[in-house]
């Protein structure tokens, strides 16, 4: 759609009018997160894109918004790094702790900043201080003002690991025309199921350019080295007794979170509960709240591993989730008994720990049905329900050993994605050898 169509003049005028109206709100919620996690007061100017260094051009530039995101796409800028060695890549999110989650996977291999508010002229000159190549954007992120700017810039855009829920189909709904015309700047919408094909369709996405490419978090990599180190020293610390973990729990979780464990240490007084809160902001609530119930309780900023006397052990750092989730018998995954939409149910399955959830995953519709279909999942319809699936694995070794094997492979067969969204990206991607 050229930008000389005087509907998209129109409607791109009206959202930009609102957002340039909404700026003082930006800065109050700034603010705002900035109370409850200092990061958010940090680093503004990239907010706006005002930035102190001088112009670097990245021909490859990835987007993720936070951390979930990150971890989703790692695979996939593993390979281009691997692929691309000369080049520089960008890697933007929106939030602190997906920026902390860049740093702590690739370091200085990679640029990183926040990705500007969707004003047109932080976006301009964005593009212009960057000057990609290319844009891989992650999942649902339909920024208008950035796709528009984008393609007006002439920056091949593709939308990978792209999902849609129906949830977010029927809110989309209200800005269909716009966002049509924002779709249509696409050169690829890399889908991870059919089923999110044919809701970007429904959208306006333009049939030949949705293609399924499959879901990258099948490609998760497993430090074995590292899963095996923590387990050791893990098990030599803990002592050998049963534990579970409660992983991206949010707040309104965790009451049924104190109460599942409760019921629990009645029926094994030595249970051992791993609690890793999804955002930084809880993890000194977490253990408090922990503290009050009257357990013992150790953190991983502290003590570094739990021992045999503790009966809650909070992982209050990031991106070490992976490590702990082997060390558990059952995992239970947040954001599933409240409407979040659920958290990545692969990881656990990944190293082999059966997995739990509530009801509520509307952001995981795909996977969590393949998970359930192979016998690797089980749904609680509400706390008591999960406290029970809880309860009747951590008494069935046989059940826990056939959900790992099913989760393994469910994993291991996933996998592929990484590989078909580079063929279906390559050719905007710069020369191999071709230097910075």
């Amino acid at each position: 759609m050229s930008s000389a169509d005087p509907t998209e003049r129109l409607l791109r005028g009206l959202y930009s009018t609102a957002l340039y109206l909404l700026v003082p709100v930006t800065v109050y919620h700034l603010i705002w997160r900035g109370f409850r996690q200092e990061a958010y007061f940090e680093r503004w100017g990239e907010r706006y894109a005002r930035y102190g260094a001088p112009a670097a051009r990245t021909p490859i530039w990835v987007h993720a918004v936070s951390v979930g995101e990150v971890n989703a796409v790692a695979p996939l800028v593993d390979a281009l790094l691997a692929a691309y060695p000369g080049q520089r890549l960008l890697v933007t999110t929106i939030t602190p702790t997906g920026s902390a989650r860049v740093r702590a996977l690739w370091g200085d291999r990679v640029s990183h900043v926040y990705l500007p508010y969707d004003l047109s002229g932080a976006v301009r000159r964005f593009l212009a201080h960057f000057n990609p190549q290319v844009a891989l954007v992650v999942e649902t992120e339909l920024w208008p003002n950035l796709l528009l700017c984008c393609r007006d810039a002439g920056i091949p855009a593709y939308l990978v690991n792209a999902r849609l829920s129906e949830k977010s189909l029927r809110g989309y709904r209200v800005l269909r025309p716009l966002l049509a015309r924002v779709l249509a700047t696409l050169r690829r919408v890399a889908a991870q199921s059919e089923e999110d094909a044919q809701r970007f369709r429904a959208l306006g996405a333009p049939e030949p350019a949705v293609v399924v490419t499959g879901n990258l978090k099948y490609d998760i990599a497993i430090d074995r080295e590292a899963v095996g180190r923590m387990a050791t020293a893990f098990g030599a610390r803990a002592g050998r007794r049963p534990a579970w973990i409660a992983a991206s729990t949010h707040s309104e979780e965790e009451a049924a979170v104190l109460a599942i464990h409760r019921r629990l240490r009645a029926r094994w007084p030595d249970l051992l509960l791993l609690w890793a809160p999804r955002h930084p902001e809880r993890f000194v609530g977490v253990a408090q709240q922990a503290l009050d119930a009257g357990w013992r309780v150790a953190t991983r900023r502290l003590t570094r591993l739990p021992d045999a006397d503790d009966a809650v052990f909070v992982i209050d750092t990031l991106g070490e989730l992976q490590q702990f989730y082997a060390c558990a018998d059952v995992a239970f995954v947040g954001g599933s008994l409240q409407e979040v939409g659920g958290h990545n149910l692969l990881e656990p399955a990944a190293v082999g720990v059966p997995v739990v959830t509530g009801p509520h995953l509307h952001n995981f519709t795909d996977i969590a049905n393949r998970m359930q279909a192979a016998g690797a999942l089980e749904v609680g319809a509400d706390a008591d329900a999960v406290g029970a699936a809880i309860e009747a694995l951590l008494e069935d070794d046989g059940r826990r050993a056939a959900m790992r094997d099913a989760g393994l492979a469910l994993v291991r067969d996933g996998r592929g994605a990484v590989q078909r969204t580079l063929a279906l990206v390559a050719a905007d991607l710069p020369r191999r050898g071709q230097g910075a």
